[in-house]
């Protein structure tokens, strides 16, 4: 797992991570300025060990970047990357994926935010859901979530996959 700056390493680390060659580099905020505040994401359905059970789902997360922007070199790059691994993107309040500020904190194409390898074993995103696993870290949160956010089960999930 690599969030915020551990997935700006391992992006830039994509030649050794085998199924990673459709990575992205993450750049500079299209508003040039660090964003620091919770948006709205949708996990996508993928192969990530990590966000299994989650697909579909559209959850508040914490956000603390200057430099989040997803750059692909090329529109093929760009398609690589929606075909092999998107696994999460920002999206307005329609649950439409959006580019547009402020829903989208960094301009990254499609409010792509996070990705996984081919095999699924290495998931890298921008927003921080470490910062949000439960639901008193968040400004608001359904009764019926008790202590734990959804983003619980991401870890869940990894203390699954390593047995």
């Amino acid at each position: 797992l690599g969030v915020c700056n551990g997935c700006q390493m391992l992006a830039h680390l994509k030649q050794l991570i085998p199924g990673a060659d459709h990575w992205p580099r993450f750049v500079r905020n299209r508003s040039e300025q660090f964003e620091a505040r919770l948006s709205l994401v949708e996990i996508l359905p993928s192969r990530s060990v990590l966000l299994q059970g989650m697909a579909g789902a559209r959850l508040p997360i914490a956000v603390s970047h200057g430099e989040g922007r997803a750059e692909f070199t090329s529109e093929a790059h760009l398609a690589s990357a929606v075909d092999k691994g998107v696994v999460m993107r920002f999206v307005d309040n329609h649950g439409r994926p959006t580019e547009t500020y402020p829903f989208n904190p960094n301009g990254s194409p499609q409010g792509i935010t996070g990705l996984c390898n081919e095999d699924g074993r290495v998931t890298i995103m921008m927003p921080h859901p470490e910062r949000v696993f439960r639901t008193v870290q968040m400004s608001w949160a359904p009764t019926d979530w008790g202590e734990d956010s959804p983003w619980m089960r991401m870890f869940r999930n990894a203390r699954v996959w390593v047995g």
